[in-house]
């Protein structure tokens, strides 16, 4: 299965995270982009706070990413929690994950980590890496990857850290797929641009 947009983009890295470091637990929250599911002008919706205006307002609502990561990688079963506000604009989100790790790192190592994970490993098609400090949301879209970790704002004190990860959660989201139906299928649909 191809879960959620906020799973996707947070799996790749929390995998990378927790094969180096180990993830002792962790809290999930993503700013993310209002959905279809919310409403445009004040209504009724069953979940009192997304009957809100979603063009309007920023909503806290829950999200499952936390408890399906756990699908993806067992190992991390019962250690994250999760939440979700829904902000007012039309594309891409950011997943904030704040980490206990099981040992000591610093800003420097674990952003080289990172980073070299997202140019030589294999989830280097799924992981992308900036350290522009320019970087805002609508530089993402059309971003093919999961997610995005921007390096310039991953804070570390001692053996907790929290990382910022961009991800397009429309595109991005597909292209995920996409990359779900090439594994099953054993086809290369090919992908342009590259």
């Amino acid at each position: 299965s191809a879960a959620s947009c906020t799973t996707n983009a947070i799996v790749p890295v929390l995998k990378a995270v927790n094969d180096k470091f180990g993830i002792e637990a962790g809290h999930i929250e993503t700013c993310h982009s209002y959905t279809n599911d919310q409403n445009l002008i004040d209504n009724y919706h069953n979940k009192e706070r997304r009957g809100r205006s979603a063009p309007l307002n920023m909503v806290i609502t829950e999200t499952g990413a936390a408890k399906a990561v756990a699908k993806t990688l067992p190992e991390l079963a019962g250690k994250l929690t999760g939440n979700a506000i829904r902000v007012p604009t039309p594309n891409v989100s950011l997943a904030i994950l704040n980490l206990t790790l099981n040992q000591e790192t610093t800003v420097a190592e674990l952003n080289d980590y990172l980073r070299d994970v997202s140019l030589n490993s294999s989830l280097q098609n799924q992981i992308d890496f900036t350290n522009s400090p320019e970087a805002v949301s609508t530089d993402m879209v059309g971003s093919s990857y999961a997610g995005i970790v921007d390096s310039l704002a991953t804070i570390v004190q001692g053996n907790r850290c929290v990382l910022y990860i961009w991800y397009d959660n429309e595109y991005g989201y597909s292209y995920q797929v996409v990359r779900i139906v090439e594994k099953v299928s054993g086809m290369d649909l090919g992908h342009w641009p590259r």
